[in-house]
């Protein structure tokens, strides 16, 4: 395991954070929607573009491990926490602004709060958003979606920092420092990505290739009645509540969706329906959810989601893949 942040570096991001939100040994239980997860040797809520670009450089040159999150609404930290430095794009507070049918957002907004604007507009696209949990960064990087939507399908343009050259990452989105012949602010450049070059996927992005700090997209939507967009997001907030146990704290959607098939579905065949260990529990109320009862641990929810996945492939033969992102283990 790797040691804990040494005495310069935490100086040294003491000076480049003046005046920023700083917390050394923060629980990141208190920053994840799964309610579980130790310490972080650093925790710092990023309010700008230009304070991500000194803090990545530093971070980069310094050769210290780091981490990017929005809500961390699809992220299940370890107990023991995480040896590097969480970099959390929620600080980002500039406007959301809406320009004839498209919207202007900083990667931290909430895809609630962009949502809730696009009504206020009479703008339609984003009906399918308004009940996902994340801010717009971390739907970005993984092409968030629901009820027939992806945010492929609005996503115009994105201003993002590129760190380094290289289109190869840590498959947990975990991005470290790097070796290389480039000046230490060429290997963090602001880039602009057009839709078609975010490579959106199935729950994936040109993100989970080279590391990115997302700062704002572009959202492209189309003009509609404002009464029919709100009839939508209520009829979609009642399905939601209905069938998704959002009573419990958990990372929404656990497992992607098999080829042909539904990870729920499959879960409940294989007869995980209630399954438990601790106090983490496959939901009855949806099958596709691992939720936390209420003081399950880190390593009970991630022992859910292994059997879960075993279990699955020697009934099915099919391999279930996470939507949730392991930090730490």
């Amino acid at each position: 395991m790797r040691q804990r942040l040494e005495g310069e570096i935490k100086k040294r991001l003491q000076l480049l954070c003046e005046g920023e939100d700083l917390r050394f040994d923060e629980p990141m239980r208190g920053h994840t929607s799964f309610r579980v997860g130790g310490e972080a040797d650093a925790w710092i809520l990023v309010q700008d573009a230009s304070k991500a670009k000194e803090l990545l450089i530093f971070l980069e040159k310094e050769k210290v491990p780091y981490f990017i999150t929005g809500n961390g609404t699809n992220l299940l930290v370890a107990d023991q926490g995480y040896r590097g430095v969480i970099l959390c794009t929620a600080g980002q507070r500039q406007p959301i602004r809406v320009a004839e049918d498209r919207i202007l957002a900083p990667a931290g907004a909430s895809l609630a709060a962009i949502a809730q604007e696009a009504l206020k507009a009479s703008l339609s696209g984003l009906e399918g958003a308004a009940g996902i949990p994340g801010s717009l960064g971390g739907a970005l990087c993984m092409n968030a979606g629901a009820y027939d939507f992806e945010m492929k399908e609005v996503t115009e343009q994105v201003s993002a920092l590129r760190i380094g050259t290289s289109t190869s990452s840590h498959p947990s989105g975990e991005a470290e420092g790097r070796e290389g012949g480039e000046t230490e602010r060429e290997r963090v450049r602001q880039v602009q990505l057009s839709g078609s070059e975010m490579a959106f996927g199935y729950r994936s992005s040109i993100a989970r290739k080279q590391k990115l700090f997302f700062i704002s997209a572009q959202l492209r939507l189309t003009p509609g009645k404002p009464e029919e967009i709100r009839a939508k997001m209520e009829e979609l907030a009642l399905r939601r509540k209905q069938k998704q146990p959002l009573e419990f704290a958990s990372a929404g959607s656990t497992f992607k969706r098999p080829a042909g098939s539904f990870a729920g579905k499959l879960i409940e065949e294989a007869g995980l329906k209630g399954f438990r260990i601790g106090e983490a529990q496959v939901s009855e109320k949806h099958c596709g959810f691992v939720i936390n009862r209420g003081g399950a641990s880190a390593d009970e929810i991630m022992q859910v989601i292994l059997a879960v996945t075993e279990r699955v492939e020697e009934k099915t033969g099919i391999r279930l893949e996470t939507e949730v992102i392991p930090l730490g283990f």
